[in-house]
């Protein structure tokens, strides 16, 4: 089997600054021909999502409009990880402040990323148990979000008949499913 090697940056291109994201496009050689290559590469921090579960198993859901598919859609607490903070304090930060919820106890799922084509950033997912509501939330400015509870048990249908259909928190599911089949 023939090695792959990483291809060489030749070239940084101009980077533009969306605020949570930045893009540029870089030179590239292939490592067995030498030949250029543009790739765009889109540059973020990386994210965090929240699967919060009530004491009485009841899942934190929340909905919100999503620019990219023109649609509410209906996922879990989510967010940036701060420059300089640990994902778990982001994880605990944005269940609180999207939902009002804090939680008992946090246990780190894994983490995944999320587009390594273009990104190289991580998804780190985590699970927020005996989650109690102590207020409505803070929700940052722009974010316009409501909060449902649905059994945990109706979680597989809801993946199933199309309500949730954002990768990352089917992905997060999936991480808590390996994880209670592994015994962890």
């Amino acid at each position: 089997m023939r090695e792959l090697r990483p291809w060489p940056r030749l070239r940084r291109g101009l980077e533009h600054d969306y605020q949570i994201l930045k893009v540029r496009e870089d030179m590239v050689a292939d490592p067995r021909t030498g030949q250029e290559h543009p790739r765009v590469l889109i540059d973020c921090p990386d994210w965090v999502n929240v699967i919060g579960v009530t004491r009485d198993e009841q899942l934190i859901l929340i909905r919100q409009y999503r620019f990219g598919v023109s649609r509410v859609t209906l996922e879990i607490p989510g967010g940036v990880v701060d420059k300089g903070e640990a994902p778990e304090h982001a994880a605990a930060r944005e269940l609180e402040e999207e939902t009002g919820y804090v939680a008992e106890r946090l246990v780190a799922l894994g983490a995944v990323e999320a587009n390594p084509a273009l990104q190289p950033n991580r998804c780190h997912s985590f699970l927020a148990l005996g989650c109690e509501k102590r207020h409505e939330g803070h929700q940052d400015v722009g974010e316009d979000i409501t909060v449902e509870l649905h059994p945990r048990a109706s979680l597989p249908q809801l993946i199933l008949d199309g309500t949730i259909t954002h990768s990352l928190v089917v992905v997060a599911f999936y991480l808590e499913q390996l994880r209670a089949g592994a015994g962890r």
